[in-house]
């Protein structure tokens, strides 16, 4: 009987022995199969980051382009908006100085229909001009400045505001 229980005995330890294995080998097993599994996620996600971050990168260089073309063409822009209005303040500088000088007077065409009792029709032109009616006034010299001053300034006004509607198209358009 004693051998029967130390038969029974290591039968049963070499059981408990096997099963332990069995168990540690099942373990083993299934947590290499989870840590795959959680390889194969953290690649997964890995990718989607880095084709985020690519895309993202990608968006910024374009925004970049973009805004380094509106730059460059504001400098352009302001280069031309800029020598349009100095080239307009040159020519009202040499009007002021022609007025000045007595070089060229401004005259007002008089209405002559009025006084000469015509039926609207203008008198012929004179052997000088081109203007028709002879009935001319001159202005003063500092009214003729005053209105070329006040006419300068109109001309610089369109100017900045011809500039500042192809500004706005062009940043509609972007």
């Amino acid at each position: 009987m004693k051998i029967d229980a130390v038969k029974w005995g290591g039968v049963l330890l070499v059981g408990l022995a096997l099963m332990a294995g069995s168990a540690w080998a099942a373990w083993a097993w299934q947590a290499n199969a989870y840590s795959q599994q959680l390889a194969a996620k953290e690649a997964a996600y890995q990718t989607e980051r880095t084709n985020l971050a690519n895309a993202n990168s990608a968006q910024i260089l374009a925004e970049q382009g973009k805004r380094f073309a509106l730059e460059q063409w504001l400098a352009a822009s302001d280069q031309s908006h800029y020598r349009a209005l100095t080239d307009e303040k040159t020519k009202q500088a040499r009007l002021r100085d022609r007025l000045a000088t007595a070089d060229l007077r401004l005259s007002v065409q008089l209405d002559t229909t009025a006084t000469t009792g015509c039926d609207g029709v203008q008198t012929a032109t004179g052997a000088g001009g081109v203007v028709y009616g002879a009935h001319r006034a001159r202005l003063d010299p500092a009214h003729a400045q005053r209105i070329i001053g006040i006419t300068g300034d109109g001309d610089q006004g369109l100017i900045a505001l011809a500039a500042c509607q192809v500004f706005v198209k062009k940043i509609t358009d972007l």
